[in-house]
C-alpha cells in the first residue's frame, strides 16, 4: 500500500467513517482534525487559529487584523498577508508533511489540490442525498430533525466556498476528483470495498 487517499465530503455522507475504517484496514495514519495539530507545531500558530478558519470561508479583514500579532506575533511577515491565508499555507504544508512521511488517510482541507503534484494519490469525494443524510447526521450529530437539513446545507456551503476560495477547482464537481461516490447506493461499508479496489488496480 503505497497510495495517500485524500476524501472530500459532503456533511453527512459518511466521509470521515469511510477515511477512519480505511486507515484501520490499511494501518496507516488517519487525518480530519488531527491535520490542525500538525499545522500548528510545525508553524508556530496556535492550534485555536487553525479551528476558527478550519475549512470555513475566509473572515473579515477586520478579524484577521486584530487576531493576527497575537497569533504569530510582531514579526516581519505577520502583516504580509491576511492571517487566514497564512493559516491555510501553514495547513497546506502540514498536508504536504504527512503525504512526504507515507501512505495516510486525509479528509477534506483542499488535500487533493494540495497534493497535486504527487503521483501516488487516490482523490474521492463521497455524496449521497438527503434522505440518506439525514438519519446520519440525527445519530452522530444529535442535531434535531428540523434543524439537520440547514445545518447540512450551511456546512456544505462552507466546505464549498473554502474549497473553491483557495484552489482553482470547484468543490464537488466531478473533474476535481478521481473517484465520486454517491455513499447510499452501496452504503458505507460497501463504498469502502469500491475505494479498496481503486486502491488496488492504481497500485498494478
Amino acid at each position: 500500500m503505497n497510495t495517500i487517499i485524500t476524501i472530500g465530503r459532503q456533511y453527512g455522507s459518511g466521509g470521515k467513517e469511510i477515511g477512519t475504517k480505511l486507515a484501520q484496514y490499511y494501518n496507516i495514519p488517519f487525518y480530519d482534525k488531527e491535520l490542525l495539530k500538525v499545522a500548528a507545531k510545525e508553524s508556530g500558530i496556535c492550534e485555536e487559529m487553525f479551528e476558527n478558519f478550519d475549512e470555513k470561508p475566509t473572515t473579515s479583514f477586520l478579524y484577521s487584523l486584530v487576531m493576527d500579532p497575537y497569533a504569530l506575533g510582531y514579526n516581519a511577515t505577520s502583516f504580509d498577508m491576511p492571517l487566514n491565508q497564512k493559516v491555510f499555507l501553514a495547513s497546506f504544508d502540514a498536508i504536504k508533511k504527512v503525504a512526504d512521511e507515507g501512505p495516510c488517510i486525509i479528509v477534506g482541507r483542499c488535500a487533493d489540490y494540495a497534493l497535486k503534484d504527487y503521483d501516488n494519490k487516490l482523490n474521492v469525494f463521497v455524496h449521497a442525498p438527503m434522505s440518506f443524510k439525514k438519519s446520519r447526521i440525527q445519530e452522530q450529530y444529535e442535531i434535531p430533525e428540523a434543524k439537520v437539513k440547514d445545518v447540512a446545507i450551511k456546512t456544505d456551503k462552507q466546505r464549498a466556498s473554502y474549497y473553491n476560495y483557495y484552489t482553482s477547482k470547484k468543490w464537488g464537481d466531478l473533474k476535481s476528483y478521481d473517484l465520486c461516490i454517491d455513499s447510499s447506493i452501496l452504503g458505507i461499508d460497501g463504498t469502502i470495498e469500491l475505494i479498496k479496489q481503486a486502491v488496488a488496480l492504481k497500485e498494478k
